[in-house]
């Protein structure tokens, strides 16, 4: 049951990821409704019942918005854990695309994931400098596009909320 369900709000924007149970609990206690049912069904001793897929809050909930939170791993899961160079998966790093010795900040547009093999070949250079080309610029990412990346495998019911 490691399953993920997208919790909408009650506005039907998507706001986060949340596991079977919880979505259960949520359901149980009538504080959301189900959207769409996934395959299969939950079990307890007496009663069977849907497995949710989505759900939706019954009250909207202001959720502050503060943008995703800029870490190491948050980083790797934006570069699909390989190197922006070469697409190795082996021994990763973070790299400054313009060499913090050079005034580059620790943004999500000037670090990516790089093999340690290849951080250390472009040194304190700019990848040009350095004979490298980036595979994937490096951009923020959006809060529904990091709830796909987040969900692993995506639900086909979410698309409409996920776009």
């Amino acid at each position: 049951m490691d399953q993920k369900v997208l919790v909408l709000n009650g506005d039907y924007t998507a706001i986060t990821l949340c596991s079977v149970q919880k979505a259960f609990v949520l359901l149980f206690l009538d504080k959301a409704e189900m959207i769409a049912k996934a395959d299969g069904t939950l079990r307890t001793i007496s009663q069977a019942y849907p497995k949710p897929s989505i759900i939706r809050l019954q009250r909207y909930v202001r959720v502050p918005y503060k943008g995703i939170a800029l870490s190491r791993h948050n980083l790797f899961k934006r570069d699909h854990f390989e190197c922006q160079y070469c697409g190795s998966t082996k021994t990763l790093t973070l790299d400054h695309v313009i060499p913090r010795s050079r005034g580059g900040d620790s943004s999500w547009t000037n670090l990516l994931t790089a093999c340690a093999r290849c951080n250390h070949a472009k040194g304190h250079r700019t990848p040009a400098e350095a004979g490298l080309t980036i595979r994937q610029q490096p951009k923020k990412p959006t809060l529904t596009g990091f709830l796909k990346l987040s969900a692993g495998t995506i639900d086909q019911t979410w698309h409409d909320y996920l776009n």
